[in-house]
């Protein structure tokens, strides 16, 4: 673990002192998701809505590591259909549950013309979350009204909250158990901090449940 967060902030000195705190309890939040079941919502908009979908794409496969399925499933495949149990099983990999708000366009664009566009997250984090599942929240300036929202009802229904922010925090800091705030004003220095940080967060959960 060490090493990782070592060379996090070896290219990145300026993240030791300001988010190094932060960033380990992001970590302990998601471990935790993850060893009891739960899953990984993440939401933003423009930059930040890639950064979402980019977080789940190394979440829920193979990222800088193998991850085999267990024995066990194969068994279960092989009951299922013989012939092709043995492909299949070859290429699936192990997944950390890990769900994206800003690509559901359908539930959006719905939502948005009937009932409220800044709850448009919100509304998912309700129907998807569950106590013990975490949300991640990213957020240049900490103050997008539609992270924010879904922040409140993530912190109602009893989920762990990220914050991936910058120097302030915004109003998004208070809403957040773990509020990594890059410690820049504008939006192109902080973009450039959350992908690696995020990246070491997917390398470090990886290594936790997939190393050998």
């Amino acid at each position: 673990m060490y090493a990782i967060l070592d060379k996090l902030y070896a290219k990145y000195p300026e993240l030791q002192p300001a988010c190094s705190a932060d960033i380990f309890q992001a970590f302990e939040l998601l471990r935790t998701c993850f060893r009891n079941g739960g899953k990984v919502l993440i939401c933003g908009n423009g930059g930040s809505a890639a950064d979402a979908e980019h977080i789940v794409g190394e979440l829920m496969k193979g990222f800088m590591l193998q991850r085999p399925v267990p024995s066990s499933f194969r068994d279960k495949l092989s009951a299922v259909d013989a012939e092709s149990a043995g492909y299949i099983v070859q290429h699936l990999q192990g997944a950390l549950p890990a769900i994206s708000l800003v690509s559901h366009t359908a539930l959006s664009t719905a939502f948005a013309n009937d009932a409220a566009p800044d709850l448009v997250f919100a509304q998912q984090v309700y129907g998807y979350g569950k106590p013990g599942d975490v949300l991640i929240g990213i957020s240049t300036s900490g103050n997008s009204a539609n992270v924010l929202h879904a922040l409140r009802v993530a912190k109602a229904l009893g989920m762990g909250t990220i914050g991936l922010t910058g120097r302030s925090g915004g109003r998004m800091k208070a809403l957040c158990d773990a509020a990594v705030c890059v410690p820049f004003d504008s939006t192109p220095d902080i973009q450039e901090r959350h992908l690696p940080i995020y990246h070491a967060l997917c390398i470090l959960i990886e290594e936790e449940f997939f190393s050998p």
